[in-house]
């Protein structure tokens, strides 16, 4: 079948590219980092240290996570070079279908593979905070932020990433005003990093009776977690911290008590706040890891020498400063302006299908073609 020859040479055009693939992810070091830390685990004495052990654990899992990864790819690039010939071999009419379903499936997990390799800023691998801001159109851009909201934590779920809610201010009347969560995985952070910024909403309001059309505005703020460990100084006198009673998110039934902390850095004016411990002491100590975390944020992304530099301006949540627009009338698309990327199904988009967006972000920021 000249269709099977076909795939046959589409699949041999692949193969250099895996080669080339494996050179990107520097799997050879890797695979000799890993020898070196399984000899460190049977070192006497080595589990003693509980966070030493701990840290050893994780890396160790995160090589053999990228090693195993590039395995099963060139597994399933054997797989369909063997269907193919077997088709060619049996001459089987159901042989091609098979064949080019393996090597579609093949192509998109070297491109996601392939994107993985982008990831090489110092804090892409860690965990991610994402802090979600309600900003001009009262109702309606709380209503936005829930939209928002749920988009991201199906994002999320789609990765096989897991999120644990920080803070929750539900809405005046409906939505949410403002919530905070921590968003755990592989490249967290180098992933979710393409969608800081704001997010602008156009639709007929469920809220008019009038059936206007109304636009709302709602910012995402994307941090890497950073933790104690790392040596980020913050001095006490520039903290200013008060102790509010949990409202929990949804109505969930959370501590009665004046557990929730929120932290406010003086220098800069940057707020932060965490109710979903049970102690105040807690709380206090989420609330510091996200301050620390929007300090080294900041400090990155406008390219300062030290934490002293920052300087609290803030952009306006409202028209002008918007990422991405979100239209569901009187057509539907979501479009990035950083990139140019739209997508008509706004449905699948809002159900948490934003790979295509961050996936052409990262490429373009790659080749140097974004700030």
């Amino acid at each position: 079948m000249l269709e099977l020859e076909e795939l046959r040479l589409r699949l041999e055009g692949l193969e250099p590219q895996l080669t080339d693939l494996r050179q990107a992810l520097g799997l050879d070091r890797l695979e000799d980092e890993l020898a070196q830390l399984d000899a460190r685990t049977a070192e006497p004495g080595f589990w003693e240290n509980v966070e030493a052990s701990q840290k050893v654990l994780q890396r160790s899992g995160a090589i053999k996570g990228k090693i195993e990864g590039y395995q099963r790819l060139r597994a399933r690039f054997d797989d369909a070079m063997t269907l193919v010939e077997l088709g060619q071999e049996t001459d089987d009419p159901d042989a091609y279908g098979e064949a080019l379903a393996e090597t579609d499936a093949l192509e998109q997990e070297m491109d996601a593979m392939r994107l993985g390799t982008l990831l090489t800023g110092e804090y892409d691998a860690k965990n991610a905070i994402l802090t979600f801001h309600a900003g001009a159109g009262g109702t309606e851009a709380q209503d936005w932020v829930q939209m928002l909201y749920r988009m991201y934590t199906m994002y999320v779920e789609r990765k096989g990433f897991t999120y644990q809610v920080l803070d929750y201010q539900d809405g005046d009347e409906a939505g949410i005003k403002s919530a905070s969560i921590l968003v755990q995985g592989p490249n967290a952070y180098g992933y979710l990093k393409a969608e800081t910024g704001v997010h602008r909403l156009v639709r007929v309001s469920p809220f008019d009776a009038s059936g206007r059309r109304h636009t709302s505005f709602a910012s995402l703020e994307v941090m890497p977690e950073i933790t104690a460990d790392m040596n980020v100084e913050i001095r006490e006198e520039d903290l200013k911290m008060d102790v509010y009673r949990s409202s929990g998110a949804g109505g969930q039934k959370v501590n009665k008590t004046s557990s929730a902390v929120r932290l406010t850095h003086l220098p800069t004016g940057i707020v932060v706040s965490c109710q979903v411990e049970r102690s105040q002491h807690q709380n206090r100590e989420v609330a510091m890891n996200m301050l620390r975390s929007k300090l080294i944020e900041i400090k990155e992304r406008e390219h300062l020498d030290k934490i002293e530099d920052i300087k609290g301006d803030q952009k306006d949540i409202a028209w002008g400063s918007q990422i991405r627009s979100y239209v569901f009338m009187p057509y539907t698309m979501v479009k990035d302006h950083r990139t140019g990327y739209e997508v008509g199904n706004i449905s699948a988009v809002m159900d948490g299908d934003l790979d295509g967006f961050i996936n052409a972000y990262l490429k373009q920021k790659s080749a140097g073609n974004l700030q």
